[in-house]
Formats: structure tokens, sequence, C-alpha cells
């Protein structure tokens, strides 16, 4: 008897809710990514929200930007502090200014290809 190797994913019961900013896409991504260091597991549909993608396709596209050199190092190292610490720099609380600027530089650089994958609103 021959058996079928691909079982398709089901689709999303609920409409899915694509994310406001790209800002927000990243820190979701960051916590999704802290939860599963810490052992969780995920399984789809089972949010408040239903996302338009995966944790790990904000992730490839973070690397195909890198691997492309639209994002340097330092705008990974400035995307992991931040993501890990679930805010945006802040220049009152002791951030600088030029985290800020590369923080808004690899979000702005994210913007375009999220929003052609439809993970942007």
């Amino acid at each position: 008897m021959k058996h079928n190797k691909y079982i398709a994913r089901p689709l999303a019961v609920r409409p899915t809710q694509p994310f406001a900013t790209s800002e927000d896409a990243w820190l979701w991504y960051s916590q999704c990514q802290v939860a599963r260091d810490h052992g969780v597991r995920f399984t789809a549909g089972l949010g408040d929200v239903e996302r338009p993608c995966e944790p790990d396709d904000i992730a490839r596209e973070v690397q195909r930007l890198y691997q492309r050199r639209v994002l340097r190092r330092a705008h990974l190292t400035v995307l992991g502090r931040f993501g890990l610490r679930q805010v945006p720099p802040d220049p009152w609380g002791g951030d600088t200014p030029g985290e800020a600027c590369l923080w808004a530089e690899a979000l702005d650089r994210l913007y375009t290809p999220l929003k052609q994958k439809g993970i942007l609103a």
C-alpha cells in the first residue's frame, strides 16, 4: 500500500492579522525566540491572534538581507539586544543615538520585504 509522505499544512480557521509595523513583527519574533530558547513548543492556531507567518519566516528574511549585505552585523547586534529586552532603543534610558539609528535603519530595510510577503499590513 502506498502512503502519501506530504501532509498539507492546515489553513488558518480564523482570519490572519498582519503586523502594523516591522518593529511589531521583530518584537513578536524575538518574544517567540526567547520562549523557544526556554523550551516552549509552538502549535499553530493556539495564540490570541492568528499571524500570517511563523517566527522563522521573519528570521529567514533578516538572514537573507544580511547575506545580501543590506543589513550589517551592527544592525543584527542592535536587533538582537533590543529584541531580548522587548523594547526599542530609548535615548532617555541610556541607549545611544547610534543604536537608535541602527534600529530604525534595520527595521526600515526589513519593511519592504515583509510587506511584499503579506506579513505587514
